[in-house]
């Protein structure tokens, strides 16, 4: 499939074109030439119009409802959504029913998502059944194809079991990738602890929660000289806890989402249960520490955090509402809210996500296997039953006209235009 891509600005820091507008012409799946070209003979032509282009988004942080609940989402409506979110790859995480936690489940995943245009890449289970007591079968499932372990959203809460695991993934040289939660601190509360919840009447969730339970992984780290990935930090505290422990030489790495850049709590005034997620909504003072820890790279990767729901588990009065938010689509447009540039974009939602995952890092070079996003800051959408690619529907973002489009994905020598 032969391409010529007109006026775009690349926006790749591994690039020598990184800052540049330029012409790019794609053959036969790799980027042949970058320049000043003219179209040839059975090329199609896309006018970029000066848009920028990044290597594929990757997300780091995604759950679908396939296998077991598929009403939520199956592959094909995830990978729908992710292209048109600008995404070209995904790390899937294991919180279905069976959990993904053998060989056969996560070589279920990868041959149910070959030949898509979207990279599909299966995370597997640290502990059976996601219950923090037996660990899990890492050896074969990374020998399936697995990128990483996980328990998904569920914090593991036993110290000495978190430790082993940190030990048996070592010898694999395995990643984990931990939900931050001190379950006795956090309890039943559902939204941030400040003067909003009182205001609200509900029980709120301390930062300390997630903080305690950072520390705990950072002293588990250390001892036993692994890495470890934190996943879906939120407050303040949590980004100088990390930024200190890099500074002192601990292999720790994290994450945010990208709604936590720009929702605060202030939003739950009117119990919308689509803003109902975890870890919740934080202070403004958070998302600015968020930020700010972006930019000094404490915090390495940005999230979709995508998690599908049924109408009638959102649908519900806010204290009995799952958890989640549909997100992939809507990732581009909130970092640009949040004051991203299109290079820190990169570096955050294409670059580092595939290096903490050891995988091939996408260049837009010359002679590069062509895996790259085009999309147009400026450019207004809306968001709604018609364009939403999820089969799901659980976003606040939904019915509203948003900034920043998704024009061009390209991978696996198929592409995508919006």
């Amino acid at each position: 499939m032969n391409l010529l891509v007109k006026q775009v600005t690349i926006a790749d820091p591994q690039s020598k074109f990184n800052n540049q507008q330029c012409d790019l012409r794609i053959t036969d799946g790799k980027i042949q030439q970058i320049g000043k070209l003219s179209a040839e003979k059975n090329e199609e032509v896309f006018e970029a119009n000066g848009a920028f282009s990044t290597p594929g988004f990757f997300d780091l942080n995604c759950a679908a409802g396939d296998p077991g609940f598929e009403t939520k989402e199956d592959i094909q409506t995830l990978t729908a959504a992710a292209k048109a979110g600008g995404f070209t790859g995904l790390a899937l995480l294991p919180q279905t029913s069976p959990v993904v936690q053998s060989k056969s489940q996560v070589e279920y995943i990868v041959n149910k998502s070959k030949g898509n245009l979207v990279d599909v890449l299966p995370i597997g289970a640290i502990s059976q059944n996601r219950e923090a007591k037996e660990i899990a079968e890492l050896f074969d499932m990374q020998q399936a194809g697995a990128i990483a372990f996980s328990d998904g959203d569920r914090a593991i809460q036993d110290d000495g079991f978190m430790s082993r695991a940190l030990q048996y993934a070592k010898g694999l040289n395995a990643l984990l990738m931990v939900y931050p939660e001190n379950k006795s601190i956090a309890g039943k509360s559902q939204i941030n602890e400040s003067k909003n919840s009182v205001l609200l009447g509900m029980k709120g969730l301390p930062p300390l929660a997630e903080e305690m339970h950072i520390a705990r992984d950072i002293f588990l780290a250390t001892y036993n000289d692994t890495k470890i990935h934190i996943s879906n930090i939120s407050t303040a505290g949590s980004v100088a806890l990390i930024r200190k422990a890099k500074k002192d030489g601990v292999k720790i790495t994290c994450d945010v989402t990208a709604h936590h850049l720009v929702f605060t709590e202030d939003l739950l005034i009117d119990f919308d249960s689509n803003y109902k997620v975890k870890p919740p909504l934080r202070s403004k003072a958070d998302v600015k520490a968020l930020i700010s820890g972006l930019k000094d790279g404490t915090i390495d990767a940005i999230v979709s955090q995508h998690r599908p729901e049924e109408i009638e588990f959102k649908n519900v009065e806010f204290e009995i509402a799952h958890y989640g938010i549909i997100g992939l689509q809507t990732v581009l447009p909130l970092l640009l809210k949040a004051g991203l540039d299109a290079v820190l974009i990169a570096e955050k939602l294409t670059i580092n996500p595939r290096k903490l995952l050891n995988l091939n890092i996408p260049v837009i070079a010359e002679g590069a296997e062509a895996n790259f996003t085009i999309f147009d800051a400026n450019e207004k959408w809306l968001y709604n039953s018609g364009s939403n690619q999820s089969k799901s529907a659980n976003s606040p973002l939904l019915g509203t006209e948003l900034t920043g489009k998704v024009k061009l994905v390209y991978n696996n020598n198929q592409y995508y235009t919006s």
